[in-house]
């Protein structure tokens, strides 16, 4: 394996000596000591939790070699003195790893560099006894085999047990600028309160209620107040799967022609109306004790973690979801509100009640009125769109996965785009499936006629049939209140994430660069997936680091320390790097000219006109309806002859060097359609054999991270590589229809036969060509796993005379 850790923290001996001290690895036992061998071994009588006795004790020094020779009791009885090499033999082995397996037993620093691990600085072979304190402070600090630091081993070993009743131990507890699990995770209050948010969603005439789910530690409250983690997830209270697969539209539809217009953006825009909002509801009584608790909670193991650390967890629904009134309206405005509802009465700035019927107060008095937010996908969306209000007392998201934009979500330039994996979904599918209220059949039937109309006017306003950006649209643009966000910002996506496309946190870091934030991006080579139980990179850590600085006040360097860019690499495995930013605007842009079968640097004399159909035979197009990865190879394989005639292919000389490509490439087409419709799609490729990632994490070990002693836990995850080599990867990818050529909210007219001048920006990516590899480009009309498909008697002429690719380079 090898360590990428991004959240250790410079410190001084002075401040190392203080946090040994409150975690009580030296206390008036051991502080004092002058001889290195008994101080040592006084720390590993700490660390070893599992003997609870001496006679155990020594039984474990038996289980390490100190030496090629000597176990750790055989060297205690025979060395006075540390050697660095035998700590770090012995370090090795606490941090799981394995002699002759991983490292050599007589070249410990070695193996320590070579996986990336912490050294303490020395200056001989034998550790004074300040140096010994220090080399174990940064031991504590370190990874292990599985990817955990090993204070946090010790944790999930029961190390911090006795600190739960210690009235004596600081909350928090700081070690490394993390908070440490001093809160009993057995220990937790489970409430259910109904806030009442500013809207009247399902026109009721009374202002909604909204559940949510508080999880916090016993000893929270006014003499402890804790930070909240809210997590806005629609499908936390159950989703309706059968009814909005029953809604999945149909992709086998033709392309139709759209009558042309001269819209622009005032022309579709979308202003807030002035709605009258029914009177808050009088407060009856006030209540300190919730009157409703719950079992279990649908969790995200980050939540988990940060549990037993002193930090609240928030989980809501929202408008139109089971115990919630309301509709759900996927993405808009309405649902923004009912997102920051939450956070309003955890910051204390509005009313919840104990029930939804008596008018009950209860205030978030726990609460220190700081809230962060996580959460990937619709989750970390709903992070996002909460962000851009400005919102009193949500201080930072951690978003993962997260939409900036519904319309790059569900359309593309004028086309109707499935999010990768759900070819048919659209706004009004979704909105079905997570309007939970339908899981409790007397609440459905008091609101049945009103959710029927909503769902008919999201499906309408949709608007499946031209793809073009609308006023529903642009209600769902986030983008245009990135200028709102005050809260710092942890990004996380994926740079093959074809459900979330990459362009969505594109658009949100460049976006917010003037907003004098603290925002940090960490981009991976996985899809639609968490990160945080992955073994290469301390991605807990740095959410610990982050979210201790941003929610506890504590000065712990957060914003210095987390590169501001972080990127898996896609050559070597478990390697992160860090940049100083992504997708610069101003990076260095190489031109490839088109000509038959190649990209060229160099403009060919002579100019040439390709031409390819999207008609397929019926029995190809009927098989790749129901085999899309058939079709993509087919797509991409030069000695494919289903698709031989129906794309064109071009491709680069080998690469000389590594070529490394960072933001956005463009397409520039001058291109005819036969007919007054046409789509094209694009995708970059990297031809050459080459054994890559596999597609999905590999599960390295099932429930094999644990949060804290006898607490939740994860599955061990790592990308590896696939056994077999393969001849050629999807970099990106990109579409438009022809008659949205000036913009998508704008319909040009597309006469047959007539060529026009295109330029179509792919998908983001940041992503290394090997040396030797040929950069592609396919040029193709309707994609299988995303387009809609009408197998249409429709032939293209590209004229490459015109034609180009822009891709931006890393320098």
């Amino acid at each position: 394996m090898r360590n990428n850790q991004f959240a250790i923290k410079p410190t001084n001996k002075e401040q190392q000596i203080n946090e040994l001290v409150s975690i009580h690895f030296l206390d008036e036992g051991n502080e004092f000591e002058s001889d290195p061998a008994l101080l040592w071994r006084s720390f590993l009588r700490k660390a070893l939790t599992e003997a609870s006795s001496d006679g155990v004790f020594e039984q474990k020094l038996t289980s390490f070699m100190a030496t090629r020779t000597q176990t750790l009791a055989q060297y205690f009885q025979s060395h006075d003195q540390v050697e660095i090499t035998a700590f770090y033999n012995v370090a090795l082995q606490l941090l799981d790893f394995q002699p002759e397996l991983d490292f050599e037993i007589d070249q410990p620093l070695a193996a320590m560099k070579k996986i990336h691990l912490s050294i303490s600085q020395h200056q001989s072979e034998i550790f004074s006894i300040d140096e010994l304190k220090s080399a174990w402070y940064w031991l504590l600090a370190t990874h292990n085999k599985n990817g955990q630091t090993f204070i946090d081993q010790l944790a999930t070993q029961g190390y911090f047990t006795r600190f739960y009743d210690d009235p004596e131990v600081m909350r928090p507890l700081i070690f490394n600028g993390k908070s440490m699990p001093v809160f009993d995770p057995h220990q937790l209050k489970r409430e259910v309160v109904y806030v009442e948010s500013s809207q009247d969603t399902d026109h009721d005439g009374k202002l909604d209620l909204l559940k949510a789910e508080v999880i916090r530690p016993a000893m929270s409250g006014t003499n402890c107040p804790v930070p909240a983690l809210y997590t806005a997830s629609p499908y936390n209270q159950g989703t309706n799967d059968e009814f909005g697969d029953k809604l999945m539209h149909d992709v086998n539809t033709p392309l139709v022609h759209k009558e042309p217009n001269h819209n622009t953006y005032d022309s579709i825009e979308y202003r807030q109306k002035d709605v009258p909002l029914p009177a808050p509801r009088k407060v009856q009584a006030t209540a300190t004790e919730a009157e409703e608790t719950f079992s279990r909670e649908q969790s995200y193991t980050l939540n988990d973690y940060f549990l037993a650390r002193g930090f609240a967890v928030v989980y809501a629904a929202g408008i139109g979801t089971k115990d919630s009134d309301g509709v759900r309206t996927t993405g808009d405005p309405e649902e923004t509100t009912s997102t920051i509802a939450i956070i309003e009465w955890l910051a204390g700035n509005r009313k919840a009640f104990t029930n939804k019927t008596d008018n009950i107060e209860i205030k978030a008095d726990w609460c220190n009125h700081q809230v962060g937010m996580t959460g990937r996908s619709y989750l970390g969306t709903l992070a996002t769109a909460a962000a851009t209000t400005g919102v009193k007392g949500l201080k930072t998201i951690i978003s993962e996965a997260a939409i900036s934009s519904w319309y790059d979500y569900y359309r593309d330039n004028g086309l109707v785009i499935a999010p990768g994996g759900f070819p048919g979904e659209d706004c009004d599918v979704l909105a079905e499936e997570t309007f939970s209220r339908r899981l409790q059949a007397g609440d459905y039937h008091q609101v049945q006629d009103t959710w029927q109309k909503q769902l008919a006017q999201i499906a309408k306003e949709q608007d499946r049939k031209t793809g073009d950006y609308n006023t529903f649209w642009d209600a769902r643009n986030y983008r245009k209140n990135l200028k709102n966000i005050k809260a710092d910002v942890l990004l996380v996506h994926g740079l093959n994430d074809w459900n979330v496309k990459p362009r969505n946190v594109e658009k949100l870091w460049n976006g917010i660069k003037n907003n004098k934030i603290n925002q940090k991006i960490i981009l991976h080579q996985g899809q639609h997936i968490y990160i945080n139980a992955f073994r290469s990179i301390d991605f807990t850590d740095i959410a610990n680091l982050w979210l201790t600085h941003e929610l506890l006040d504590v000065d712990n360097g957060a914003e210095k320390i987390i590169p501001d860019v972080i990127i898996q690499d896609n050559l070597t495995p478990e390697t992160w790097n860090s940049y100083s930013d992504w997708s610069d605007p101003q990076n260095q842009k190489k031109n490839y000219y088109l000509s038959e079968n190649s990209l060229s640097s160099d403009k060919l004399p002579n100019s040439q006109t390709l031409e390819f159909s999207d008609k397929l035979p019926e029995n190809i197009f009927q098989n790749y309806c129901k085999n899309i990865d058939k079709w993509q190879n087919d797509l991409v394989a030069t000695n494919s002859t289903a698709m031989q005639n129906h794309r064109l292919i071009f491709s680069s000389k080998e690469l000389e060097n590594e070529l490394i490509l960072d933001g956005v490439p463009t397409v520039k087409l001058r291109v005819a359609s036969d007919q007054d419709i046409g789509l094209l799609s694009f995708q970059l490729i990297d031809f050459g054999q080459r054994k890559r990632f596999n597609v999905s994490p590999t599960i390295l070990k099932a429930k094999g991270l644990a949060e804290t002693f006898d607490w939740r836990e994860d599955d061990l995850r790592e990308f590896t590589t696939a056994k077999v080599a393969t001849p050629y990867k999807m970099i990106t990818k990109g579409h438009i229809n022809l008659q949205n050529r000036t913009h998508p909210y704008r319909v040009d007219e597309l006469k047959p036969n007539e060529f026009y001048d295109i330029s179509v920006e792919l998908q983001p990516t940041f992503y290394k060509l090997a040396e030797g590899h040929q950069l592609g480009l396919v040029v193709y009309a309707t994609d299988f796993g995303m387009t809609i498909q009408g197998n249409q008697a429709i032939t293209y002429r590209v004229d490459t005379d015109h034609s180009s690719l822009l891709v931006p380079i890393h320098d």
